[in-house]
């Protein structure tokens, strides 16, 4: 069901700007099939079970639009679409395009039309595959087997494609036309017959006008030429939109890439730090510490000391007992062992201790 629905897709973008491009030339589709590169639709590791059931789809697919209700431009684009698919297949022996027996009047009046019409490229291609027998005749449209629906679900018709009903082109065609235009020469010829003066006809014979068939005829040219514009108006807008929303996408590519740029320059700015290095940091921690161990210890010596000074001091011209001797002597030797418990670093182990870290 995925690959119908792209399918789908694909064809009826290779069709819709068919039309954009306002022609039937063979050239142009040729230009389109290949900027679109729509060559390789069956390019891709398939089994030939898969392969035939594929090919199968994709030319019933371009065939559905190559009977009406559309426009004689798309039908002759899905000839061109038949033509091409038929021949890029890879398909051995090739797959042919279904086509029921219904349908064949209308197909052969469509070939009678293009040659009217001197679309003689359009007209060649409809031979060429006729030649190269790549039409399979059937009695129905779908292949019908045991157990199947009653009511066969219809194909949606696209909208886009569909040529518009005209009721006033059903009713006055150009065959119409024609016959009015002999009809009223016959009224004006035997006016002139049974009239005494043939010269000029008695007024009581003009039951109708004289200018009645070149009214009918330009009214009938300013509705096809009303009608023309109307279809071209409706292209453009549907021109104007696709502009419009490539504009807008464009304006959203342009807003995704600032804020982009925006958030690199600001993951920049914020990963943008300086790191020291490990030997760098252990040392300054270590010799934090060390610093303020040092401190600490500095200021009990010397806060015992000013308390021991103070205890101790004697007058003037006295001596020391032997026991304030012993107290000073311990006072030193816990200076000291204070002392010769500070961390000392000296430049050689510095030297080895980063040589070992790093």
């Amino acid at each position: 069901m995925g690959a119908a629905a792209g399918l789908k897709a694909d064809c009826e973008a290779l069709l819709s700007r068919f039309q954009e491009m306002d022609s039937v030339r063979f050239e142009d589709f040729t230009d389109l099939w290949r900027s679109m590169k729509f060559g390789t639709i069956f390019c891709g590791r398939m089994r030939n079970l898969e392969k035939n059931a594929f090919t199968k789809e994709a030319l019933a697919l371009a065939w559905r639009y190559f009977l009406p209700p559309y426009t004689f431009q798309i039908r002759v684009c899905a000839l061109y679409l038949l033509y091409g698919l038929y021949n890029t297949q890879l398909c051995q022996p090739k797959q042919k395009i279904r086509v029921a027996v219904k349908d064949w009047d209308e197909i052969l009046k469509f070939q009678q039309d293009l040659i009217n019409a001197q679309h003689f490229d359009a007209a060649y291609i409809f031979r060429k595959l006729r030649l190269d027998r790549a039409f399979h005749f059937t009695a129905m449209p779908t292949l019908l087997s045991y157990r199947m629906k009653k009511k066969i679900q219809r194909p949606e018709v696209t909208e886009d494609f569909k040529d518009p009903s005209d009721h006033v082109m059903k009713l006055i065609t150009s065959d119409v036309l024609e016959e009015m235009l002999n009809v009223h020469d016959h009224y004006q010829r035997m006016k002139h017959i049974i009239s005494a003066d043939r010269s000029n006809p008695d007024k009581a014979l003009s039951l109708i006008k004289d200018d009645f068939f070149d009214n009918i005829k330009n009214i009938v040219l300013e509705h096809q030429q009303w009608h023309k514009d109307r279809k071209n108006l409706s292209l453009k807008l549907k021109a104007k939109d696709g502009e419009e929303k490539s504009e807008g996408n464009s304006q959203q590519s342009e807003r995704s890439e600032r804020a982009e740029s925006l958030a690199k320059i600001k993951s920049r700015a914020f990963s943008v730090f300086v790191e020291a290095s490990k030997s760098r940091r252990h040392r300054q921690v270590k010799l934090d510490s060390s610093d303020s161990d040092s401190a600490s210890s500095q200021g009990q010596t010397k806060a015992t000391r000013k308390r021991i000074n103070k205890e101790t001091l004697k007058p003037a011209g006295g001596k020391m007992s032997s026991r304030n001797r012993g107290d000073m002597q311990n006072v030193h030797t816990e200076d000291k062992s204070l002392s010769l418990s500070m961390p000392v670093i000296t430049e050689e182990e510095e030297e080895n201790e980063s040589f070992s870290e790093t």
